[in-house]
Parts: structure tokens; sequence; C-alpha cells
């Protein structure tokens, strides 16, 4: 329903930016979860190869002041505070910061186009922990609706793929593999994660009249232990598949991320890069949305759709996504495994 608020709050994932923030951060993101030590450290060297710095921060400092212009330009003045979950500016500070500017409602676009825990549930938990924390006096916060079928998402990363497969020779002949961060299967059970992306994947291949049975959707970044069964196939066994198939060349576009950050980099255009060189396969990667102006465009227009100012647009098969979240969205069952 349209509503009255008085600032927009931009909420992700967080991400260390110096080589002393990476255990601590990885800390902060694996507390609770059943994933080995050793995996921890594995995944601490990842970003020490790029400085002990993720992009991700610098991504969501760099949307949010392209936001700011789209905003600006609709003549929405709300101003725009930024919380994470796993590292600062964490989203107790920005709550803060709202009750010190007089802010008593928020909207608040999370960094994530698909519903699953991880994804919308957890975030609304850490912010329903932040609010605690900050006391009777923090903002209300109501989340803008999920948007992995909003058109202008859809046109952003076709434009992205087209420009991947402008490096390819004309009759290159590519396979596409649409990635997306493989969650356990006791979370995707419980949610829309994999219906959904498999209709963003089907709506750009649509939109450039791409053969059906020349994509597929693939999976990256797994943790956890290795007896806890996660969506597959993982984007290494793919490559494996596509070249024993005697596919020649691939494009990999990472439609389950919004921005190029860690994960991206380092598992598609070093390990995936790596091991399509070793078999011979030609990789080529499309960007993510990041801040392309339809992307930003459509952040805007959500947030117009929730002031009451703009119909909500979708295309395909399902519709607008709710904007209020059910009782039993996207539960993660409380059997969860836990270490041993």
């Amino acid at each position: 329903m349209p509503g009255t608020y008085d600032a927009i709050l931009l909420v992700s994932f967080g991400g260390p930016e110096g080589p002393d923030d990476v255990i601590p951060f990885l800390e902060n993101v694996l507390r609770g979860k059943p994933v080995p030590r050793e995996r921890l450290l594995e995944v601490a060297e990842h970003y020490r190869q790029f400085g002990g710095v993720s992009p991700i921060n610098a991504q969501c400092r760099e949307l949010i002041a392209a936001l700011r212009i789209e905003l600006d330009r609709r003549g929405i003045l709300l101003p725009i505070y930024w919380g994470n979950r796993n590292w600062t500016p964490y989203l107790a500070d920005a709550l803060r910061d709202m009750v010190r500017d007089g802010v008593h409602r928020a909207l608040a676009f999370f960094t994530s186009a698909y519903s699953s825990y991880s994804g919308c549930r957890q975030y609304r938990e850490n912010i329903a922990a932040a609010q605690a924390e900050v006391g009777p006096n923090a903002p209300a916060v109501d989340k803008l609706r999920m948007f992995y079928n909003h058109p202008e998402f859809i046109a952003a990363n076709v434009d992205r793929l087209r420009d991947a497969l402008a490096r390819l020779p004309v009759d290159a002949g590519p396979t596409l593999l649409f990635t997306a961060h493989s969650i356990p299967l006791s979370m995707a059970n419980h949610c829309d994660y994999v219906q959904q992306l498999e209709e963003t994947g089907r709506l750009i291949v649509e939109a450039i009249n791409w053969s059906p049975q020349r994509w597929r959707l693939v999976y990256q970044s797994r943790s956890g232990r290795p007896q806890d069964p996660w969506l597959e196939p993982d984007i290494l066994d793919a490559l494996r598949q596509e070249s024993e198939r005697g596919t020649q060349a691939v494009v990999i576009a990472p439609i389950g991320f919004l921005s190029d950050h860690l994960e991206v980099l380092y598992d598609l255009d070093v390990e995936a890069k790596m091991l399509a060189d070793e078999l011979g396969l030609r990789m080529v990667r499309a960007a993510t949305v990041g801040s392309h102006p339809r992307f930003i465009g459509m952040i805007g227009e959500l947030i117009a759709e929730r002031l009451g100012q703009l119909p909500p647009r979708a295309i395909g098969r399902f519709g607008p996504s709710h904007d209020v979240c059910p009782v039993d969205c996207c539960l993660y069952p409380v059997t969860r495994p836990t270490s041993r």
C-alpha cells in the first residue's frame, strides 16, 4: 500500500575494506553456520588476493550517488541512509543516524533481486535486531518488493549480456550460463529462489531471441559442510560438462548478483576463467547490473510506486511480488544442520 516515508535505507551485505578486516568480517558472515574453519581461511585468502578489500562497499556508494540523482530527477527528496548486515556501516548505526535526524519511517531497498532467507527474510530479521538495539525511538522500516521480473531489471541485464556477446566472434555459438549464489536445499525448498532465477533467465533470453537449448542456470560460491546438499550444478562442474559436450565458447552472466563484488571477481574471473582456459573453452563474463542507468531508474520507480505515484510493473508469468511478506515467507527450517 502507498505510504508516507521520510527516508530511504539501502540494505546490503557489507565487505572488508582492508586486510585487517577480512577475518572479523568472515566471522560475522559465518557466525552460527556449519562452515568449517578451513573454508573461512580459504575464502580469506581470496580476499587477500585482492588486497583485503571487497569492492561491494565502493559499489554501494556508487549506487547511492546514482540513486540520489535519480530521486532528485523524480522530485523525491528523501535522504538516503545505508546499513550493512556484516560490516560497517552496520544497520544499527544507520538507524541511530536516522533517530538523530528525526526520521520516523524509512523505505528499504535490499541489494537482492530474489526471494530467499538470505536475500530477504534474514535482512528483515537484521533490521528488527537493529531496531531492538537502537531502542523505542528506532524508525519503522518497510521493504521494497522483489524485482527479478521488473522490465528495467531485465533490460539492464540484457544490455550487459549483449556487451559480453559482442566480445565473441559472430560464429562462436556460445552457451549462456546464468549464475547465482548457491544456497542449501533446505533453504531453497522454502522459497521461490530457483523459480525466480529461472524466470529472469527466461526473460533475458527471450529478449535477445536466444535458443532455449543454449542456456541454463548454474550456481557458484557454495559454502557449508560438504555433506550438506546445496543447489547444483556448480559453475566449475558446468564448464566441464560443456567441454564434454563439445561446446567451444561460454558466456557467463551472474544474474544472481547486483554488483561485481568479490565472489563474482574471484569465483568467475579467477577460478572459472582458469578452468575454462584449461579446458580450451573460450569464456567471457557479462557485468552485473551495478549502476546501469535502467537499473537505477528501476529503483527510483519502485520507490515512486510505494509512494503511490506509479502502478507496479512486471513482465513474464508471475506479476509483481508482494510488498509485505507473509508470515511464513522464505522460512529457513529450524532444524538447520549444526556443526559437530
